[in-house]
């Protein structure tokens, strides 16, 4: 099904078939139109002779230089080529696609001012697969001008552009929109993942069920608490946890207990950076921008991308939770005082082997870097010397969403670790039932690693099972 781009209908979904499943992309009519109606409001305020910030003058400090009558092309050439100044590594091509993606849609929007044959540029690069190089760092989220100028020089490093049109190409945070629309996905899917494992965990330690009473959420109704509830209850739907005298304890640890809290939090968080990046998805990100009603071009600062970089430092803060909160649960499946089963894991109490013992280690690890990756980043700050003072803010949006893919990708990880963990104590539990959802989880996971027996060698490739993860075949 061909996406159509009409400037305020892209979706996170549209952004994933296009960037990972090469769907089509086109230009909804009306859009083409209200572009052409736009660039006839720029065409009008050159023929006037406006003073237009990137239309008639230099950008920056250079505001108060007037761009001569005839030198619009090598403007947009200078332009262009002195913002390739990006460094780093190349981005991965899904990111490359939804930041294009996002360009046009932008671009359709029809507040830029831009002839309809930039966007469609665009679209049929798209569709032809074209593999453009942008380089990651270099954005400080203030519109993300390295990258996209990589992205534009690429694209139309033979083309002349007109008037307005290298400043609409570079002055937006499409690619921050994009690095935080695959990351807020993948986290979506991972929490599937997160919360099969937590389940499997509450199988595997014997826990107290009346942690997923529905009352919870009849007293604390957060939508996350809610939601964690029943999802919870389905994966252990059936589970011999729900008889009688089954569970150990009265009250179990707390990061057994509050796992719909927590899952719950991250849910909540989740929504909203999910909401504020569909936002601006469509929004109008540029200066100045083009208000055709008006038969005016304002300068305004809609590159300003706090709301998007605030949103993701939220969700990685409350995902450091969930992650630690899921390493916690891992280390004491592994102690045997907590558990009544043998230290380690282990297939009997006094082995000499340690047996899954150092998966706590790696798991700590992993845990370690995923929460330093959750400082927040979006109050970080600018000198204020930089084009003699004007640019004087950041957000730094760009690596708010690189450390949130990074943190869902060590997640992920960290839950095969805490998968195989869980089964093992499953196998030497022996639970009479487990429930519907635990009991898939537990067969995917043993199809790849096997139960640990005396004198076996420690599985020492989980690879395989955080591919069940990524790929949310546990969900």
């Amino acid at each position: 099904m061909t996406v159509v781009l009409d400037g305020s209908s892209l979706g996170l979904a549209d952004v994933v078939r296009v960037a990972r499943e090469g769907e089509r992309v086109e230009l909804a009519p009306a859009a083409v139109d209200g572009m052409r109606e736009a660039r006839a409001v720029v065409e009008r305020a050159l023929a006037r002779g406006d003073e237009v910030y990137g239309l008639s003058t230099g950008v920056g400090a250079r505001k108060k230089v007037a761009v001569p009558p005839g030198e619009t092309a090598s403007f947009n050439r200078a332009l262009l080529a002195n913002h390739v100044v990006a460094t780093g590594p190349d981005v991965e091509e899904d990111a490359v696609r939804a930041t294009m993606l996002r360009v046009a849609n932008g671009l359709a929007k029809g507040t830029a001012g831009v002839r309809p044959a930039i966007a469609e540029r665009i679209v049929a690069a798209l569709n032809a697969g074209e593999h453009l190089r942008v380089r990651l760092l270099g954005s400080l989220g203030q519109a993300d001008l390295p990258p996209l100028a990589d992205l534009a020089h690429g694209l139309f490093g033979e083309t002349e552009l007109e008037a307005k049109e290298a400043l609409a190409l570079l002055n937006s945070n499409s690619f921050s929109t994009a690095l935080a629309a695959l990351a807020v996905t993948d986290l979506e899917r991972f929490l599937a993942s997160l919360d099969a494992a937590a389940a499997l965990d509450l199988e595997a330690f014997a826990a107290n069920p009346t942690l997923l009473h529905p009352a919870i959420g009849e007293v604390r109704p957060y939508p996350g608490i809610v939601e964690s509830l029943e999802r919870l209850r389905e994966l252990l739907d059936g589970s011999a946890l729900w008889e009688p005298g089954a569970a150990r304890n009265l009250q179990d640890p707390l990061t057994f207990r509050c796992i719909p809290h927590v899952h719950g939090a991250l849910r909540d968080a989740l929504g909203f950076a999910r909401a504020q990046v569909e936002i601006e998805l469509n929004a109008s990100q540029e200066n100045p921008l083009v208000v055709t009603a008006e038969d005016r071009i304002v300068s305004v600062a809609n590159f300003d991308a706090l709301p998007l970089a605030a949103a993701l430092d939220f969700v990685r803060a409350v995902l450091a939770s969930a992650l630690t909160s899921a390493c916690e649960r891992l280390e004491k499946l592994l102690q045997g005082p907590l558990t009544g089963l043998p230290d380690g894991l282990a297939p009997r109490q006094g082995l000499v082997e340690n047996s899954l013992g150092e998966y706590g280690v790696v798991a700590q690890a992993l845990t370690a870097e995923a929460r330093l990756l959750a400082h927040p980043v979006s109050f970080e700050t600018v000198t204020t010397t930089h084009a003699e003072g004007i640019e004087d803010r950041m957000t730094m949006a760009p690596l708010a969403a690189r450390r949130l893919a990074e943190m869902v990708g060590l997640g992920e990880a960290l839950v095969a670790v805490e998968l195989v963990v869980a089964c093992q104590a499953v196998d030497l539990r022996g639970p009479e039932r487990l429930g519907a959802g635990t009991r898939v989880a537990y067969g995917r996971v043993r199809e790849l690693v096997p139960f640990l027996a005396e004198g076996d060698t420690l599985t020492s490739d989980l690879e395989p099972v955080r591919e069940l993860v990524r790929a949310g075949a546990l969900a």
